[in-house]
This record gives structure tokens, sequence and C-alpha cells, in this order.
């Protein structure tokens, strides 16, 4: 049976490639990124091992827990994460215990994540080459700390299922991811500034990591090289009961998720009148604005959009600071502007089925596009105004108000414009209904980012008119041109609004049953 679910696995993987040929490119640039990313680490470690014992036990300890704890949290904020085996899915099958335990965690190394990490954990011996009985129980340790990774991770996503069948954790667990991703920059800045206050305290903690599960099997070595065999063999058999009492919870827990399955649930009361609909009039474009706006205030997909707006100030700011020039501060208005009507660049591909309902009513094109346009003009045409008014104000540069006011309306009429004949003509797999936002479909990655950077490009070139009536003022100190750039911007965004709005209707007009087929194979 074990044989039988890793053949399954592989069979899946496989069928996947066949499914769609961009499937099959984006694993095989994954598979070679990953395959480089291994081979430059295991040169690290082999000139590691050039280093003091105690520098390469103090290293490895740390970047082993580092790894298991990457393996139990990943999965549980990244909920649908490699699901090609779901463990629901075996809900009404007799499969033994014991032999579906061993045969999921065993398929979770038939994948690059599952592989990579393998080969990184038993490559720790390159780094104690220098004693070779360390080496050895370096690979044998690092063999069974990747047994312990998808035994963590498999734990951690049971113990959250009936957390993450509901909507409203998926929802906060996205956004409480994306604040530490998008203000990665400052965070990595001042970690870097840190690292040399914090190698006295390293050593430290990579002692007490040693006992427990995060790092006892990468301690063991360490152990061994320096001749405490006693300290080894203790450790030693500690980190297997660590392993053995993950395996045993992992057990409880998908026996019980597998008698009580969980229910997906939305995580609020039934539905009440007709919602956003009311804003709007009683016409199709109304319709989908109504639509579409409640997918912006409900669906995590879209929050993630949103919750970006606050967090980008707080960069400028920082970077600003940084540079001591305050001035980039008046062009987070027009950036706000592109992200924000970029974000309906891919309305269609997030429809999923439900662009069905489109298809039957006989929608035209224009007023579709036009609805998705209005809906994100709800909450970006605000959020673009304060930021494009507020940093001249704050900063004393009432001067540029005009021209940043100008920039900005421009930038987001085009973007709309660009927007809507991108959704229209190009579609991608993206994050299903209900998953992760952060979850990208095996395959989507090379076709999301050509068509995400060309329509990117695109929406920059076309703001280089009032772009640069903005650079001229600021380098002439010229206000006329200023004056120039509030009524070139939104002059030629509204007519680039226009052209895109009919063009990308008559191309949804046209191509509808093939956007139709591609809603249903991007799934």
């Amino acid at each position: 049976m074990v044989a039988h679910l890793l053949r399954l696995k592989a069979r899946l993987l496989a069928n996947g490639f066949r499914r769609s040929p961009w499937q099959l490119v984006g694993v095989i640039i994954g598979g070679l990124y990953g395959l480089f990313v291994t081979a430059m680490l295991l040169v690290g470690l082999f000139y590691l091992g050039g280093q003091g014992a105690d520098t390469v036990g103090t290293a490895l300890v740390l970047a082993v827990s580092a790894t298991v704890l990457g393996w139990a949290l990943i999965p549980v904020v990244f909920t649908g994460v490699d699901l090609t085996l779901d463990p629901a899915r075996f809900t009404t099958f007799t499969i033994p215990p014991r032999q579906l335990v061993t045969g999921l965690l065993l398929s979770g190394f038939i994948g690059v994540p599952g592989v990579v990490t393998l080969l990184l954990l038993a490559g720790q011996g390159l780094a104690w080459r220098a004693s070779p009985a360390a080496a050895v129980a370096a690979v044998a340790c690092g063999v069974l700390a990747a047994v312990l990774c998808l035994a963590v991770a498999r734990l951690t996503s049971a113990a959250a299922t009936a957390l993450t069948g509901s909507r409203r954790f998926r929802e906060i667990a996205a956004m409480l991811l994306i604040v530490p991703l998008v203000l990665l920059g400052p965070i990595v800045s001042s970690a870097t500034a840190g690292i040399e206050s914090a190698m006295a305290w390293l050593p430290a903690a990579a002692d007490a990591l040693g006992w427990t599960p995060l790092g006892s099997f990468a301690a063991v070595p360490a152990d061994v090289a320096a001749g405490a065999w006693a300290t080894a063999a203790v450790r030693f058999a500690l980190s297997v009961a660590y392993l053995a009492g993950v395996l045993r919870l992992w057990k409880a827990s998908l026996l019980r998720a597998l008698e009580t399955p969980p229910r997906e649930s939305g995580g609020g009361k039934g539905a009440e009148g007709v919602g956003a609909l009311r804003l709007f009039p009683a016409t199709p474009w109304g319709a989908v604005a109504g639509r579409a706006l409640t997918y912006w205030l409900r669906d995590p997909r879209y929050a993630v959009s949103i919750i970006v707006v606050p967090l980008l100030p707080v960069l400028a700011v920082y970077w600003s600071a940084q540079s001591g020039n305050f001035s980039l501060l008046l062009y987070l208005a027009p950036v706000l502007a592109i992200l924000l009507s970029f974000s309906i660049s891919a309305d269609v591909s997030y429809d999923s089925t439900a662009f069905a309902l489109h298809v039957v009513s006989g929608l035209r094109g224009v007023d579709d596009r036009l609805g998705r346009v209005v809906a994100c003009a709800v909450i970006s045409v605000p959020v673009v105004l304060v930021a494009a008014v507020l940093p001249p104000l704050l900063l004393g540069q009432t001067e540029m108000l005009p021209a940043v006011l100008g920039v900005s309306i421009g930038a987001l009429l085009s973007g709309f414009g660009v927007s809507s004949v991108a959704s229209a003509r190009f579609t991608y797999a993206v994050p299903q209904p209900g998953d992760s936002p952060f979850k990208t479909p095996p395959g989507a990655g090379v076709r999301m980012m050509v068509v995400q950077v060309a329509t990117m490009l695109v929406m920059t070139v076309l703001l280089l008119p009032a772009g640069a009536l903005l650079v001229a003022q600021l380098v002439t100190g010229d206000a006329v041109y200023g004056w120039w750039a509030l009524v070139v911007g939104p002059l030629v965004g509204a007519v680039l609004f226009g052209i895109g709005l009919r063009l990308g209707g008559r191309w949804w007009d046209a191509r509808l049953p093939e956007l139709m087929q591609a809603t249903v194979l991007n799934r």
C-alpha cells in the first residue's frame, strides 16, 4: 500500500505535466533553480568544514532549526500547499493507519521541496569532513531530520485542519503574512545592523536548540566530533523520541480528521439582502460592479491588494529617512495608482467557474469591463487622492500638488484601461476561491510573471507624458509644468481608459468561449 501511494503521487505529478505545458515548464524551472540553490549551499557546507568544530556546530544547529521551523509554519499559513495526496481524500478508503501515515510521509519527498531538503540536510556531512565519524553521523541524522521536517509539516497541517476549514482564518492568516513580506526590506536592514551584537549569544542559542526537536539531530555530529560519545548517544535517543512523538501525534490527528472530516465554512451568518449590489444602479455594469466589490470586501485574494496600501507609506517613509530625501513621498500616489489599477488585470482568472454567470447572462464586454473598474475605483480613488494630496501639504511643497495630482489621476485611469484589456486577453492559473492568496499553482509562475511584468511595463510607459512634466517641474522649479501635468495626466488617462474599455470589451466579446475554457482549465 505504501508503494501504491508513492506511485499515485508520482502519477498525479506526471498527469499535471500533461495537463498544461506551462506547468511542466514551471516545474522544470523550479527544479533547476532548486538544484542550483542546493549546489551552492552544498559548496557552502564544504567550505564551512574548514572552520572550527564549534563554528560548524553552531551554524548547522541554527540552520537546521530554522529549516524545521519553516516546515512547521509554512504549510499552516499557505493553506493548500501540496495537496495532491490530501488526507481528507482517503476518508472513504479502509487503508491501515500505519501504511497511510508512512505513504503520506514518504510522498513528501516526491517533489522539489522535499528533495532539496533531503539533499541539504544529508549534505551536512560535507561540513564534518575533518571527522569521518561525525560525517557519517551527520548524513544519518540529516536524513532523519528531513523525515522530521515532513512529519512536522503534516502534523501542523492536520492540527490546523479545523481552523483552515474556516474562510475567516485564511483571511486573517493571509493579512498577517503580507505584513512581514512587504516590510521585508526594513526588517532585513535592521536585522543586518544587529548581527554583530547578536554574534555573542548565537553559540548559547545553538546549545539550547540542540536539546529541542528543532536542532537536536543537527547537534549529534558536533558531539561525535568532540568525542562526547555519551552525550551524542543521549541526544540521538532524544531526537528519535522527538521524531516518534511527532509521528504519533500526527497519526492521532490524521485518524481524527478522517473520522470527522472538516466542513468548509464561511465563518459568517447567512446572506442578508443584496449586499454591495444595492450601491449601484440596476444595470448590467452595476450588477458586475456590485459582485466585484463583494469580492474586494470578502475575498482574501483581493484583500491582499488592500492591506498593502497602508504598508507602502511605511516603506516610503522608511526609505526616505534612510536617504534623507523625503521628496520620494511625492511618488507614492502614482505608485499606488499603478498597483491598484493593476489589481484587476486578472479578474477573469480569479472568477474561476463563477465566470459562467457572465457567459450565460448575455453580458456585453464593455459592461463587464466597466463594472469591474467601477468596483475597484470605489476603493482606489479615495486612496490615491489622499496619497496625492497629503505629502505635498505635509512637506510644505504645495507647488507640487497639481503635478502629483495630475500624474496620479492619469496613472489610475490609464491603468484601468490597460487592465481592462489584459484581463480580457490573457489568463493564467491563480489561487482558487478559498485557497491561500499566496498559493501559486504549479506551472503558473512563468506565464504569470510574463503577463504581469508586461502589463506593469505598459502602464509605466503610458505614464511618461505626465510623468515627464512632473520631473520637469522638479528640475526647473517652474510651477507651470505642474499645471500642465494636471491637465495632461487626466486627459491622456481618460482617453486611454476609453480606448482600453472598448478594446477590452471587444476582445471579451470575441473570446468569450476561450475565456470560459481558460477559467476551467486553470483550476
